[in-house]
């Protein structure tokens, strides 16, 4: 049994639920192997061990999200040429990074937000897989590959939750 904090509305349609709250909303897809059920103020699921543990993190992370909200700690280190960051709706382009003229394109995924304040980037939503892939999607296109990971140090890393 899941409790449903002040604020926020669940809504179970078959397998589909989907939670809102002041910081907007969620919806997620379960397995038609397992059943979630409104009950008051109390969310239940039924399935085996493993799958009803699972559903059960998911939806508190649904519920925190739509309440409080995830927010993910980037930092952006550069030692030789200055990489700079671009949100144009949900596309974020990388430019320059180690010198290179393609800029590296990436998503936002979902609801997520990006904010750049200089070299500290803040990705932020309501949907803690989301936020999550976003921030990984920043981290991978800024992997090095081809030079030495010692020298080339420059890329987007986490800082901090």
């Amino acid at each position: 049994m899941i409790e449903i904090p002040d604020g926020v509305t669940f809504q179970v349609d078959g397998s589909k639920v989907s939670a809102k709250g002041p910081q907007g909303e969620v919806v997620k897809v379960f397995s038609k192997n397992a059943t979630v059920k409104l009950e008051g103020n109390k969310l239940s699921v039924t399935a085996d061990k493993a799958l009803k543990g699972t559903i059960e993190s998911l939806l508190n992370s649904m519920a925190i999200g739509v309440n409080v909200g995830f927010t993910k700690k980037l930092k952006v280190l550069y030692a030789h040429f200055p990489i700079s960051i671009e949100v144009k709706g949900q596309n974020i382009t990388i430019k320059n990074f180690l010198g290179e003229r393609q800029p590296r394109k990436t998503v936002l995924v979902g609801s997520t937000k990006l904010e750049i304040k200089g070299q500290n980037l803040t990705v932020s939503g309501p949907d803690k897989e989301a936020v999550g892939q976003t921030a990984a999607n920043l981290r991978t296109k800024t992997k090095i590959k081809d030079k030495d990971g010692r020298i080339f140090q420059d890329g987007i890393y986490l800082s901090g939750e």
